[in-house]
């Protein structure tokens, strides 16, 4: 079931902006990671805290209709918000890779399982490589696929 509920953009302008690019456009404005042209997908998540929507692009890293979210934040040390929002409630998600989101479930992968994801996470986007050595956190890999 689509999450519903009072949407709070980002505070980041231009991570709002592309959001809101993106859907408006049906997936076909603003699905690059600003000029790189490298991919991204909408996630669409609820506030652990606050119970309001959240919205932001990931790097597109898709295997046989599944979905890596890399947790990098840049190689920062802590772990992205939206991670925890995820993790408080992996049923609330959804992914939009295109013109329709699509309602999600999420877990954390590791172990071997990660390592695979991980290798297709940095052949999609190559920097992930250098947020790793920036930091001394495993960044964590969740793996969305559709609700069934």
């Amino acid at each position: 079931m689509p999450l519903t509920g009072e949407y709070e953009p980002s505070p980041s302008a231009w991570v709002a902006g592309q959001v809101a690019e993106y859907e408006g456009s049906g997936g076909t404005r603003g699905n690059t990671l600003r000029d790189t042209g490298l991919p991204i997908v909408i996630v669409t998540t609820r506030g652990a805290k606050s119970g309001k929507i959240r919205k932001f692009g990931l790097m597109r890293v898709e295997h046989n209709g599944e979905y890596a979210l890399i947790a990098s934040k840049g190689g920062a040390p802590e772990n992205p918000s939206w991670y925890h929002n995820i993790m408080a409630d992996p049923t609330a998600l959804m992914v939009q890779d295109g013109p329709q989101p699509f309602d999600a479930t999420a877990r954390e992968v590791i172990g071997d399982e990660r390592a695979e994801w991980w290798a297709r996470a940095v052949d999609a986007f190559p920097p992930y490589a250098e947020y790793q050595q920036k930091t001394v956190r495993d960044i964590p890999i969740l793996v969305a696929r559709p609700a069934r």
